[in-house]
């Protein structure tokens, strides 16, 4: 592995080419997991209750 080159981001094993930015299948199916189960969020404003705003 290179001085410049990142590892997987989610084993921190080097990055394998073929399943990039990971190093594997698994690792790339873990993070579509936490995709899926809204395992990432950007810090923001609540959300707006739209049946709040009705009543």
């Amino acid at each position: 592995m290179s001085a410049t080159a990142k590892p997987c981001p989610i084993c921190r094993k080097p990055r394998v080419a073929e399943h990039a930015p990971f190093c594997s299948a698994r690792c790339k199916d873990r993070d579509l997991v936490r995709w899926l189960d809204d395992g990432y969020a950007l810090p923001g404003p609540p959300a707006i209750d739209e049946e709040a705003d009705k009543a």
